[in-house]
């Protein structure tokens, strides 16, 4: 009806009989194609310095810095099984502490920051908007300004050279940022269901348990994927507590492959690498759905 009522005015006040403009049909297209085609330019020159590990790691060592090109002139398969056997155990052995430390983390998290979250969401107890403003603020305290004291209580308990000072942490809900997010999730959780459940009897273990943690599947999942993420590529931490090369995780075992006293085998390293991004690239894969999701109904922005 405007249009019609513009195209009307405007015949009246010029005199002359009224045109109706007709939409370009060719400046759609073009602007998807503009747009398609920055994006993929952005994605390509994003992925440009994995791609060249990938091609680096299928190439001699001495020829990756002479051709830095993405276009390998011969492929060494062999770099992958030099490179599993290069250090003084199996890459496998690296791969599995990981897994160990990184299994350790997302159970601590998942289960302390849920409980945490549940009782700053639903319970009320004395200085509660105390307890979680200062909560928040741990989310700025750098581990640089704690590693010093907590290294010298882990050293008095005798757990350095152990996975323990990377795990039990995480059973007591120090990862602030996940407390937060769930926090934000259960508050977008009815509490009428909360009010049912108790007069039907149960108490706050059978709400939390057969309530609340069910419908908490997006944010857990969010938990669960940031949490292997972070702590599959730590280096800082582990590099204090694990000295045994026994115990490296693959952070550290990548970077025991660059030898000061002698020539960095660079083929062998990017191939462990390209191993070593894998498990990360799958569980972002097959994750993603729960990612958004999780991040979406937290009201996180």
């Amino acid at each position: 009806m405007t249009a019609t009522m513009d195209v009307s005015t405007e015949a009246i006040v010029t005199g002359k009989p009224a045109t109706r403009k007709r939409p370009n049909p060719f400046r759609q297209p073009a602007t998807s194609i503009i747009r398609h085609v920055l994006l993929i330019a952005g994605a390509l020159l994003m992925l440009y310095p994995v791609i060249w590990m990938v091609v680096s790691s299928l190439r001699p060592n001495e020829e990756i810095f002479r051709t830095p090109g993405i276009i390998p002139d011969s492929l060494e398969l062999s770099n992958y099984i030099e490179g599993w056997n290069a250090l003084s155990f199996p890459f496998g052995v690296y791969l599995l502490n990981s897994v160990l430390v990184v299994l350790g983390s997302i159970i601590g998290n998942l289960v302390s920051c849920a409980m945490a979250a549940y009782a700053f969401a639903r319970l009320e107890f004395a200085g509660k908007r105390w307890w979680f403003a200062i909560m928040l603020l741990s989310i700025m305290l750098p581990i640089h300004v704690i590693i010093v004291p907590q290294y010298i209580l882990f050293s008095e308990l005798g757990w350095v050279n152990t996975f323990l000072p990377l795990i039990v942490p995480k059973l007591l809900a120090t990862d602030a940022f996940f407390v937060f997010l769930m926090v934000q999730f259960i508050r977008g959780i009815p509490r009428e269901l909360d009010e049912a459940a108790r007069i039907d009897g149960a108490g706050h273990p059978r709400i939390f348990l057969q309530i609340i943690l069910p419908l908490m599947v997006p944010a857990l999942a969010t938990a669960a994927i940031f949490t292997f993420i972070w702590t599959w590529n730590d280096f800082f931490a582990q590099l204090i507590y694990l000295t045994k090369p026994e115990l490296y995780t693959v952070p550290l075992a990548l970077s025991a492959f660059q030898d000061a006293e002698s020539a960095t085998n660079y083929a062998e390293m990017f191939a462990m690498s390209v191993v070593a991004l894998v498990p990360i690239f799958l569980v972002f894969l097959f994750g993603q759905k729960f990612l958004v999701k999780g991040i979406a109904t937290t009201g996180i922005k």
